[in-house]
């Protein structure tokens, strides 16, 4: 059956209108779309910790986006903030980085451990440029940052070397311990070994066509996408992200900040 050009033309114009749409959308509109997402899960500790995990970052400084992660993060009020890598941009701009790392605040601290792009892109002086924006970094080792609460801080097992048995050394066995690392696909090896793990580096694909799996993703993911998995007696949570890579779109896949509540377990 032949379609009249009338009707031909219509089709075309709400195709093209749709295509305008899906490209605002993934340029202007979802990239700066943070959702706040909250989880609650029992534990065993003392009294709540509220954490406000951060990762893939991937900023060129105070932006649109930064600004409303920072308006976000004072509207939460955690009580410690996590970040799981990928803090730079692809230039490396360390600088960059660094104003807005120097704005970030919680009671309990600000800490960071390396992704792919702080391992392709070394700093001379890694400490000492965190120390100086008060972040504390963690490379393969755990601090305690309540009575029984430890951080344990890794590296990222697929472009650098990560050692948990060294970071694992201080901690004590009845000590809750929360590991920290970038690319999820160590949850595999190492799950069994802290209560709760949280990561990022798949950005929850980036870009997502409904009803497909993701177009294209990184090594180091694994099938752990985003959102919770257990293994082993841990948790994993793997965040989405808040910035971009490859491309500076997302589509069906806002960027996150991800709040999770240690709640203490009933007795």
């Amino acid at each position: 059956m032949r379609i009249p050009k009338s009707r031909l033309f219509r089709i075309l114009r709400v195709l093209l209108f749709a295509g305008v749409l899906a490209l605002a959308d993934s340029l202007w509109i979802e990239p700066n779309w943070i959702q706040v997402t909250h989880h609650t899960i029992p534990a065993d500790v003392a009294q709540p910790l509220r954490i406000a995990h951060l990762t893939d970052l991937h900023t060129s400084g105070i932006g649109f986006r930064e600004r409303k992660l920072l308006e976000l993060l004072d509207a939460e009020k955690p009580d410690v903030i996590v970040i799981t890598g990928d803090s730079l941009s692809p230039s490396g701009n360390y600088e960059d980085v660094g104003a807005l790392l120097g704005q970030l605040h919680a009671p309990l601290g600000v800490w960071l451990v390396r992704g792919n792009w702080e391992n392709w892109h070394v700093l001379d002086g890694e400490p000492e440029f965190y120390r100086r924006r008060q972040v504390s970094f963690l490379l393969n080792r755990g601090a305690e940052i309540r009575p029984g609460i430890w951080l344990i801080g890794l590296n990222d097992s697929t472009y650098g070397h990560v050692d948990l048995d060294q970071a694992l050394r201080p901690v004590p066995a009845s000590a809750y311990r929360i590991a920290l690392f970038h690319s999820p696909i160590f949850f595999a090896e190492s799950a069994g070994r802290y209560e709760l793990a949280l990561a990022g580096h798949a950005h929850g694909g980036q870009v997502r066509i409904p009803f497909l799996p993701p177009l294209w993703l990184p090594p180091g993911i694994g099938p752990y996408l985003e959102g919770w998995f257990s293994r082993n007696g841990s948790r994993m949570y793997v965040s989405r992200g808040i910035g971009m890579t490859i491309l500076p779109i997302r589509f069906f896949c806002r960027p996150e900040l991800a709040v999770i509540t240690l709640q203490p377990a009933p007795k």
